[in-house]
């Protein structure tokens, strides 16, 4: 029995159990940064990092989750494969534990087939027990599997309640914030006017309002490879690819949950927020050094134009709808451990021409598809 040594091997090196339990703590303590953050000075900030403390924790529990159900399948599977032989073996031991111990050592032939018999069965039982301490560990693992799945079912739910209690905190302190710096006085008829009469999106950002008066610090190209994702999602198309209906777009295209929330990876000034061409709802962000950036596919967006946005600020939401814990749950057929159906597209323009974003950002392994 080859695989049970190989899947033993195999959750040594990611126990889901092991990570489950880890989310359901860092969920805990989202939870209770979540009453600190209520009595916070800036209160925006500690909301969210609490908002994220949430994402992450139900990220982890996915992942936790979707590898208890990959060994719950592979064992289960095996188990199958292999009937007849398990089921040889266990009635080989049944019938050796129903057999009195004086009887399994008299044989037919007398003293010297007893003998015989004797020699055999002592080299046979070590085996089977062996083999039936492995099928006993495996039942074992199994069992904690799916108690595994079962428990994480509450911390999910309490998860889930508590992320969209931030981000309802957190919309609410944003809406009450009176103290961010301003760049510029926006003319919001005017940015409208031009982002219905623009061809493209260079046009439009050449004709955006003079921000020569207070220019955002030196140091943005420097950080080039080192910016943090904007959202905590995972890669799904790179600059260039094309998407389902052939179209390709000089930006990358970041996977992530229902109502994620989107942050700034640098220090920014917000140059425009609304509909603008074909890319849906927009932010526009002026990072400095002759850079723009543009997310699009934001369902909610926070702050204004013209406001100095510092790194990691709050920029909105992606849409969609707080999944049900039993959706989560539900093995993925795509191995993606989540329920990734949301998308913000990321762009990079320098003096007007777009970028590869991919070379800005660091991506783990998690984000990174290839």
């Amino acid at each position: 029995m080859a695989f049970l040594a190989a899947t033993g091997a195999a959750v040594a090196q990611a126990d889901p159990g092991h990570a489950a339990r880890r989310a359901a703590q860092q969920i805990e303590a989202a939870a209770l940064a979540l009453a600190e953050a209520r009595e916070a000075g800036d209160r925006v900030a500690a909301l969210t990092r609490t908002v994220r403390a949430y994402e992450d924790g139900l990220a982890a529990l996915r992942e936790g989750l979707r590898r208890a159900a990959v060994q719950e399948r592979a064992i289960a599977l095996e188990f199958a494969a292999r009937r007849d032989e398990l089921s040889g073996l266990l009635g080989a031991l049944q019938a050796i534990g129903r057999t009195p111990e004086p009887l399994l050592m008299v044989h037919p032939a007398g003293p010297l087939g007893t003998a015989r018999a004797g020699m055999i069965l002592s080299e046979v039982t070590p085996g089977l027990n062996a083999r039936a301490a492995a099928l006993g560990a495996e039942l074992e693992r199994l069992r904690i599997l799916r108690e595994v799945r079962a428990a994480a079912a509450e911390s999910l739910s309490a998860g889930l309640r508590g992320a969209q209690e931030a981000r309802s905190a957190l919309s609410a302190a944003i809406a009450e914030r009176r103290d961010l710096p301003v760049r510029f006085d926006a003319d919001p008829a005017r940015l409208r006017a031009l982002a219905e009469a623009a061809d493209t999106l260079d046009g439009f950002a050449a004709n955006l309002p003079d921000r020569s008066g207070a220019a955002m610090p030196a140091g943005f190209a420097a950080r080039k490879g080192k910016l943090p994702l904007p959202v905590a999602g995972r890669v799904l198309r790179r600059f260039g690819e094309a998407d389902a209906a052939g179209i390709r777009r000089p930006g990358l295209v970041a996977a992530a949950p229902p109502l994620s929330l989107v942050t700034a990876p640098a220090a920014v000034t917000l140059l425009y927020a609304g509909p603008l061409l074909d890319y849906g709802n927009v932010i526009v962000l002026e990072p400095g050094d002759g850079y723009l950036l543009v997310f699009a596919g934001l369902a909610r967006i926070y702050g204004e134009e013209g406001q100095i946005l510092p790194e990691g600020a709050p920029l909105g939401l992606l849409g969609g709808g707080s999944p049900a814990g039993e959706e989560v749950l539900r093995p993925d057929p795509g191995g993606t451990g989540g329920v990734e159906r949301e998308t913000l597209y990321i762009e990079i323009r320098h003096d007007g021409n777009p970028v590869d974003p991919e070379t800005w950002f660091t991506l783990n392994k998690e984000q990174d598809t290839r």
